[in-house]
C-alpha cells in the first residue's frame, strides 16, 4: 500500500515538474507581442454618452404593493452604480413596451424614471407603443414628456422591433408618419426628436436604411436604432464550453460586420449617425452560465470598442433580473446586475461597462499589434490632456493558453506607464463571481475603488505580461 501511494506521489510530482519546466520553456522562447500606437491618426470621438443599458417598460411599472424597483430618486445604490460604470443613457422599452397584456406607464410612472435619471445623470430614451395602439393614445404621453422631460430625453422611438408585428417596411413607415402628424402638431410635441426603427437582426436591418431615407430629411432624427444578438437565441445554446468558445470567436465579429454593412454606410453617407440601442450577447434572456461568465466581460469590452470604432454614438445593453422573451418573461442571464435586498449582484459584464468607461472618453486612435495576433485585440483613446489608454483584450483560454509577454512601444513625448487589469478567479472564462477591475470588485452598493500600478520601462517601452483570459489597460502619460 505504502509502495502504491509514493509511486502516485512520484507520478504526480514528475507530472507537475514537466508542467513547470513546459511554461518556463515557453516564456523563455516566446518573443514579446510589440504594440504600436499612433496617437497623431484620431479618428472617431467617442460620445460622452456612449455608455448606455436599456430596460423593459414593464421594469418602469410598479409591483403589486405599489413599490417601484429600479426608478425612483431614492434609489442609492442603483443611482450609485450608475455613476460608477459610467451610464448615461438610460432606454426604456423592449418587447413589454408593445405588448398589449403590459400596462401603459401613467404621468406618476414616468415622474420616477425622470427622477431617478436625473439623479443619476443619465438621459433618457423612451418608447411610444405602436403595436394594436395609435396616435390618440401616444399623444398625451409624447406631450407630457416633452412638456415636462424635454432637456432629459434623448430621442423618443415609436415601436419596438416593428418588423416582428408590422411585417412589412411599407405599412410601418405610414403608420410613423400618422403617428409624427398627430405628435408634432401644435399644442403637442412640435419639438420631438425621433429615432428608429429600432429593428432586430441583419434580417430587417435594411429598415433602417429605409428610415433614414425617409425621415432623416425632416431635421427631427437624432440616431437610426439598431437591435443586435449576435450570439443568436440563448435558450438553444446547451453547450456552455462551446457557447463560450463561440462568443470569444472571430466568428462572432463577423456577425457585426455581416450587421454594419446592411445599414450603417448608408446612413452614415446621409449625414446621420446610429445607435446600438437595444443588445446583449444572445437574445431569449442569453445563454445561462455563458452570458453570465467572465467570457461575456471580454467580449462585451471588445464589443463596445468595436462598434466605437465602427463610428456607433453609443451602445445600450438590455438588462433587468428578468425580460422579455417573445410575449412571455424569463430569467435575465446576460443582465449588468441583479436585484438584492441591500442592494445590487454585479455580474461580470458590469465590469466590461467600468473597463470601458476607464480607458475611453476620447479620440480613437490607431493601434497594431506587430504581428498578427487573432485572440487579441487592442484598442487605443487620447483624451484631450494628451493621456493616452491603451486597451488589450486577451480572449484566449483553456489549459493550453499562456500568459503573454507585452512590449507597448511608448510614442514620442510619452515617458511613464501605469496598468490596470481586467481578471476572473484563476482566468477561468466560466467564472460567475470573483471578478475584479484594478483589484477592486464592485459593491452591492455600486462603489468601485480599483487602483493604477506602475509599469516598468524599458528602452523607452512598457513591458508586461498579459494573462489568458484577461484584460490590461495602459495609461501613458507625458509625466510633465
Amino acid at each position: 500500500m505504502k509502495s502504491r501511494l509514493f509511486s502516485r506521489f512520484v507520478t504526480v510530482v514528475v507530472a507537475n515538474l514537466a508542467l513547470f519546466t513546459a511554461v518556463q520553456i515557453y516564456a523563455q522562447n516566446s518573443q514579446p507581442v510589440t504594440v504600436n500606437v499612433d496617437p497623431s491618426s484620431s479618428t472617431f470621438t467617442i460620445p460622452d454618452d456612449y455608455l448606455g443599458l436599456s430596460f423593459e417598460t414593464a421594469a418602469i411599472l410598479p409591483d403589486s404593493s405599489g413599490k417601484y424597483t429600479y426608478f425612483r430618486a431614492d434609489n442609492a445604490p442603483l443611482i450609485a452604480l450608475f455613476k460608477t460604470i459610467g451610464i448615461k443613457s438610460l432606454r426604456i422599452g423592449g418587447n413589454t413596451s408593445d405588448r398589449p397584456g403590459v400596462t401603459i406607464p401613467n404621468t406618476k410612472d414616468i415622474d420616477q424614471v425622470f427622477a431617478f435619471a436625473h439623479a443619476a445623470g443619465a438621459k433618457v430614451i423612451y418608447t411610444l407603443r405602436l403595436r394594436d395602439s395609435g396616435p390618440e393614445q401616444a399623444v398625451p404621453i409624447a406631450k407630457y414628456l416633452v412638456d415636462h422631460y424635454k432637456s432629459d430625453i434623448e430621442c423618443i422611438a415609436i415601436g419596438n422591433e416593428p418588423n416582428i408585428y408590422e411585417k412589412q417596411y411599407p405599412k410601418y413607415r405610414d403608420d410613423i408618419q400618422r403617428y409624427l402628424a398627430a405628435l408634432t402638431a401644435p399644442g403637442v410635441a412640435p419639438a420631438l426628436k425621433l429615432c428608429g426603427p429600432s429593428t432586430t437582426s441583419e434580417r430587417d436591418s435594411v429598415w433602417s436604411s429605409n428610415f433614414a431615407k425617409d425621415f432623416g430629411p425632416s431635421g427631427r432624427v437624432v440616431w437610426i436604432t439598431q437591435h443586435s444578438y449576435p450570439g443568436g437565441n440563448g435558450k438553444i445554446a446547451l453547450d456552455v464550453d462551446a457557447t463560450r468558445d463561440k462568443l470569444l470567436s472571430s466568428a462572432f465579429e463577423q456577425n457585426y460586420q455581416q450587421l454594419y454593412e446592411t445599414f450603417a454606410p448608408s446612413v452614415l453617407a446621409a449625414g446621420l449617425s446610429y445607435r446600438i440601442e437595444e443588445t446583449n450577447s444572445f437574445y431569449n434572456g442569453g445563454a445561462k452560465d455563458v452570458s453570465n461568465t467572465a467570457a461575456s466581460a471580454l467580449w462585451g469590452l471588445d464589443y463596445l470598442f468595436w462598434w466605437a470604432a465602427h463610428q456607433s454614438q453609443g451602445i445600450n445593453f438590455h438588462t433587468g433580473d428578468n425580460v422579455a422573451a417573445g410575449e412571455q418573461q424569463t430569467p435575465c442571464w446576460y443582465a449588468t446586475f441583479w436585484t438584492k435586498p441591500q442592494g445590487y449582484e454585479i455580474h461580470p459584464i458590469a465590469y466590461a461597462i467600468k473597463a470601458f468607461d476607464v480607458a475611453s472618453h476620447g479620440k480613437l486612435v490607431a493601434a497594431k499589434f506587430a504581428d498578427d495576433q487573432p485572440e487579441m485585440n487592442v484598442y487605443a483613446v487620447l483624451r484631450s490632456d494628451k493621456s493616452l489608454y491603451v486597451t488589450l483584450i486577451n480572449k484566449s483560454h483553456g489549459a493550453s493558453a499562456h500568459p503573454a509577454a507585452m512590449k507597448l512601444e511608448l510614442p514620442a513625448g510619452y515617458s511613464h506607464a501605469e496598468t490596470m487589469s481586467l481578471t476572473s478567479p484563476g482566468n477561468d472564462i466560466g467564472a460567475t463571481a470573483g471578478m475584479k477591475l484594478g483589484g477592486s470588485s464592485i459593491s452591492e452598493s455600486g462603489e468601485w475603488h480599483g487602483a493604477w500600478s506602475k509599469a516598468k520601462i524599458v528602452s523607452h517601452s512598457a513591458t508586461f505580461e498579459l494573462p489568458p483570459a484577461s484584460v490590461l489597460i495602459v495609461k501613458l502619460t507625458t509625466g510633465k
